[in-house]
């Protein structure tokens, strides 16, 4: 067996460097579908050279091509990984330190790899503005390489902390684990299994010992509907569940892989052990758990019978990431209520029905020109719940919908919703609308996204949206009566002139999204 007094050395040969935003793009090693790192170049200690503007279309993203190194400075190498480099970069003109994940060109050798870095990229777009998850501040592509530009994360792997506590005491481990089954519950309700969870995915936000935890490297994370069954073998060694292994899974595998994580918080050790990895598959397989060595004995029997439910090795019994939250173990100190938790999904379109009517159509506008990786997996949401595949969700469609995404409403609260969202008020909710509704708030950080409605509304180009043509563009959603128009000018034009600017519009845009806060402003 292993070194009881820490993880099994075996455990801490790893593909990444042990450095805050590593990249773990890592299939497990004996099954690996994808190319070995090329190690038979030594490491370069500093960034590639800056390269002029690149112009064209880029092989992986499918849109022109940027050069981040025009607007970012690179610095040290933060981590490296099989495909790529994570560099710390610095924004020329704001100053702003960032992460900056360097994938090459050239090792995307075949169309499933370049399949995966778009995937990636998808799945961190539509998971954007979870507070545990790293975020995604945008994606460039030139003639070298991928670049990811995500938030910079100085705290380190929750790997290197475990090793360095050995194990953690249960209240601290509830705390952290509560974050990482957050996380999990957060990623099924918008329709995405991570399939990689293991600590040295997880990074600390700072040093602090009560540092946020903050999800990353979502290489082997796919969209998913109720039902799916996925058949490839991918996932770290220690914490692969049996279906994985089997070959036929849903969702419950990252459940699994979370319980695993949940052992090792609370031993030290992983639960299924062995030489190689065939010995660690087949001790997985067998599925026994060993709850006498120490520090087991003294661990309460609510954390045991979590980890049980966990580690259930049929993931038809196996608990879902909702019932982790509200299991006696994790609420015993009160932190958590039993109101369920708001789906992100659901959260945004309560956001969207307290808007006011301009608002809902500006979001209209920007969503009709958001980029195909940024709605994908909305899209993937909007076409699970069209279940007659006609383009359109209709109440009834909503009320089965909403459930699958780990929510439960009442009749009048789905109404609510159904009334909000449907922007034209025709009965139903379209692809667009339910974009609009949904979408994340910090899409209207972005300066060209709200100058494009602004433009959308001041026709005559006078750089004011007046009466008429804020009634005009009403009119085309059937929002358009004298008195909403009326509503509109009085909360939205601070200066009394009786139409309204850029700045005004945008101050509007940005008021009362919770997101967009002093601090979260770029400028």
């Amino acid at each position: 067996m292993g070194n009881r007094n820490g993880l099994p050395s075996v455990f801490h040969h790893r593909h990444t460097a042990g450095n805050p935003s590593s990249e773990n793009k890592t299939h497990s090693t004996t099954h690996s579908t994808t190319t070995p790192s090329d190690h038979s170049q030594p490491p370069p200690t500093t960034a590639p050279p800056v390269r002029r503007a690149v112009s064209g279309t880029g092989k992986v993203l499918g849109r022109e091509m940027e050069d981040v190194r025009a607007s970012h400075t690179f610095g040290r190498e933060l981590g490296r990984g099989q495909f790529g480099v994570t560099y710390l970069v610095t924004n020329k003109v704001t100053g702003e330190k960032l992460a900056c994940k360097s994938i090459a060109t050239r090792k995307l050798v075949n169309e499933d790899d370049r399949e995966d870095v778009r995937r990636e990229v998808q799945i961190m777009h539509h998971l954007t503005g979870h507070r545990n998850i790293v975020e995604l501040k945008g994606a460039y592509e030139d003639r070298y390489s991928i670049n990811l530009l995500m938030e910079l994360c100085e705290g380190g792997e929750l790997f290197d902390r475990i090793i360095a506590k050995g194990h953690y005491s249960e209240r601290a481990a509830t705390t952290l684990f509560r974050q990482i089954i957050t996380i999990v519950h957060n990623c099924h309700s918008m329709g995405v299994i991570h399939r990689d969870l293991k600590p040295e995915n997880f990074l600390l936000l700072n040093k602090a010992e009560d540092s946020p935890l903050k999800a990353t490297d979502f290489g082997l994370s796919v969209f998913f509907k109720p039902g799916d069954v996925f058949k490839d073998l991918v996932g770290s060694a220690y914490y692969v569940a049996p279906e994985v292994l089997r070959r036929s899974y849903g969702h419950e595998c990252d459940v699994w892989s979370a319980g695993v994580m949940l052992y090792i918080l609370l031993s030290g050790v992983p639960p299924f052990w062995g030489e190689n990895e065939q010995g660690i598959f087949d001790a997985i397989l067998r599925g026994h758990l060993d709850f006498s060595s120490e520090p087991w004995p003294s661990i309460s029997t609510s954390a045991k019978d979590l980890i049980k439910k966990m580690l259930q090795s049929d993931p038809k019994e196996r608990i879902s990431a909702i019932d982790v939250l509200h299991h006696p173990w994790m609420r015993e100190d009160g932190d958590i209520s039993d109101k369920p938790l708001d789906v992100a999904v659901l959260s945004r379109m309560k956001q969207f029905s307290a808007m006011n009517k301009l608002k809902k159509v500006a979001l209209k506008v920007i969503a009709e020109n958001l980029s195909e990786e940024e709605i994908v997996g909305l899209k993937e949401m909007f076409k699970s719940m069209d279940t007659d595949n006609n383009g359109t969700i209709t109440f009834e469609e909503l009320k089965v919908g909403l459930p699958k995404l780990g929510t439960i409403l009442s009749e009048s609260e789905v109404r609510q919703i159904m009334e909000a969202a449907d922007v034209d008020g025709n009965g139903t909710i379209d692809y667009l609308e339910f974009i609009s509704a949904t979408m994340h708030m910090n899409r209207m950080e972005r300066e060209d996204h709200l100058f494009k409605a602004f433009e959308y509304f001041d026709k005559d180009k006078s750089g004011y949206i007046t009466n008429e043509e804020l009634e005009h563009a009403l009119i085309k959603y059937n929002m358009g009566d004298e008195k909403s128009v009326k509503e509109i000018i009085a909360e939205v034009d601070t200066d009394r002139d009786g139409r309204i600017n850029y700045d005004e519009f945008v101050a509007m845009m940005r008021k009362g999204n919770p997101e967009l806060g002093p601090n979260r402003r770029r400028r």
